[in-house]
């Protein structure tokens, strides 16, 4: 592929000789005659690996970069690269791309990277000269120049000697023009290709030159930074000393007060010690407290069981209480309307209640209705009943429902005794059922 077509790979990096030996270029000669293809034939070493843009060009003597090509040929890869034909690869670059002037030229091999891994030795593109022509005899035509020479001296015995003698000086004259004009030829070549290392080690020089400079001006900023940054460090070197001395001084101090905490720490643990056995004191006097404490429940409970009976006792005899209380009341009642009915009924007689001689007995007296004093009862008992039956049908007995006023006084006592009534409702127990009468007094006190 033609340059017209595609650039290669090129690279403004400076050149680096120590890459030059990895493609070696064979048989390239010293001129080629122009119009004509040059064949270039090149060696890949050992330990290189072609790749697929590496590419040949055609540089003159005295390039810096390789972007300075003048023509070139992309590398055709081998198949394998194990095998020893492939090594050895060649290229054509064909005769309308030359050069057409008589400057000195190089193959260069360039990888995809831009970078030179060989150079073959400089060459023109010149015409072929009558100088370069060397006239070569073979072994058989000398020993045929011979006999002849033999024949002729045979028959010119006379001019054989002189004419020996001359064709010795003349080839001996030769022969030496020969080897000098060889010589020269070597030292020409010799003397080129010294120009031309001359030429490229100068090149070499001025870039290495070019490249210290930037290096001497990176290396005096660097070393203004350098500067700058070693007044800082000092500068930070002097900080963390002042820092250093504070930090020695507050390690003597903290050392002191450490010092001072262990002997405050043997006070305390000796103190520490003095309250545990008092600790275990107090847990024993608490132990002990405890103990009190329970029996003192205990006896507090039953104290109070004691007392949650009594109180229980005490409020059924309160109701009790109450309840005869109100039968006292409501019998004084009765007596009071009794008294009241006596006292209408004697005023109807004509009699004064006051002037009696003795005193109407009260209904709680039960079968001594009479005066004790008079053993036969009152005389004037009868006359009251008959003189009024009108007003003492009025009253009926309230037990026997009856008109007349009976005395049931010991049907009453036995009644009471055989029941039990209750004093907040008039409930009527029996008396065999004692208990379900006292569980009902007390379900009024809750």
């Amino acid at each position: 592929m033609e340059k017209t077509i595609e650039d290669p790979p090129t690279s403004a990096v400076l050149l680096d000789h120590c890459h030059f030996s990895q493609v070696i270029f064979n048989s390239v000669e010293k001129f080629y005659i122009p119009g004509g293809d040059v064949t270039c034939r090149y060696t890949f070493t050992q330990n290189f690996i072609p790749r697929q843009k590496d590419w040949i060009g055609i540089f003159r003597v005295g390039w810096k970069t390789v972007r300075e090509y003048y023509t070139f040929m992309w590398v055709t890869l081998p198949i394998d690269l194990n095998n020893k034909s492939a090594k050895q690869q060649e290229v054509q670059f064909k005769a309308y791309y030359l050069p057409k002037d008589d400057e000195y030229y190089q193959f260069c091999y360039v990888d995809q990277d831009g970078v030179v891994r060989g150079a073959s030795i400089p060459f023109q593109f010149r015409p072929e000269n009558e100088e370069d022509i060397l006239v070569v005899t073979t072994q058989g035509e000398v020993e045929e120049i011979e006999q002849h020479n033999k024949e002729l001296c045979k028959e010119n015995q006379e001019l054989k000697d002189s004419c020996v003698s001359l064709q010795k000086q003349n080839s001996d004259m030769q022969a030496e023009l020969q080897k000098k004009q060889e010589e020269l030829e070597t030292l020409q070549s010799i003397n080129k290709k010294l120009e031309l290392k001359v030429k490229e080690q100068k090149d070499y020089w001025e870039t290495e030159l070019l490249q210290l400079k930037e290096q001497n001006q990176k290396m005096s900023s660097e070393n203004e930074k350098m500067g700058i940054r070693v007044d800082q460090l000092q500068a930070q070197l002097s900080t963390q000393e002042k820092e250093m001395e504070k930090l020695v001084q507050g390690d003597q101090d903290k050392t002191k007060q450490l010092e001072h905490l262990k002997k405050e720490n043997g006070h305390l643990f000796l103190s520490l010690t003095e309250q545990r056995k008092d600790q275990k004191k107090l847990e024993q006097t608490v132990e002990e407290m405890k103990q009190n404490e329970t029996t003192a429940m205990k006896k507090q409970q039953e104290l109070m069981d004691e007392n949650f009976d009594l109180s229980r006792r005490l409020s059924e005899k309160k109701m009790i209480y109450n309840a005869l209380q109100r039968e006292k009341e409501r019998l004084e009642g009765e007596n009071d309307l009794l008294k009241r009915e006596n006292s209408r009924l004697l005023s109807y007689m004509g009699l004064d209640f006051n002037s009696l001689p003795y005193q109407v007995p009260t209904s709680d007296e039960g079968g001594a209705g009479q005066n004790p004093g008079l053993v036969y009862g009152n005389p004037y008992s009868g006359i009251q009943e008959s003189s009024s039956p009108s007003q003492l049908s009025i009253k009926k007995c309230p037990i026997c429902k009856a008109d007349d006023i009976c005395d049931h006084t010991l049907e009453q006592q036995q009644m009471q005794a055989l029941c039990l009534n209750c004093p907040i409702c008039d409930k009527i127990f029996p008396a065999t059922e004692k208990q379900i009468f006292e569980d009902h007094v007390f379900c009024h006190s809750l």
